[in-house]
């Protein structure tokens, strides 16, 4: 799966119990009629990936989503949803880049007769 939005915040890499669990979070907004806040999760190797991004920056982010179950001391069941990232990049502008202008080219005067811009070989 993967979404497209602009960073809204990029978290520090954290660090949790003695293991070394690395995790880093990140937030985008997506562009849709009702905007949304996603927060997506990259761990261990994959929180680099974030350092040359910053915040209002336009990204697509490929993501698994994972469920877990979690049972309280009381014996009721919880259910929780993260998103898990593993590839980001840069997103591709919807808008197609200006035209340049032509170069080289003799420009022809509209009001020219067709005596004095008809001067091609053929």
């Amino acid at each position: 799966m993967d979404v497209t939005g602009r960073i809204k915040k990029i978290e520090e890499t954290k660090e949790y119990g003695s293991n070394g669990f690395k995790k880093r979070e990140i937030v985008i907004t997506t562009e849709d009629q009702y905007p949304q806040h996603i927060l997506i999760e990259f761990v261990q190797d994959k929180c680099a990936l974030l350092d040359s991004y910053q915040e209002g920056q336009d990204v697509k982010i490929a993501f698994n989503l994972r469920g877990r179950e979690w049972v309280n001391p009381e014996g009721v069941a919880k259910y929780f949803n993260s998103l898990n990232g593993w590839r980001i990049e840069a997103a591709q502008s919807s808008t197609p880049p200006p035209m340049a202008p032509p170069t080289n080219l003799e420009q022809v005067d509209p009001n020219a007769t067709s005596n004095e811009a008809d001067d091609l070989p053929f």
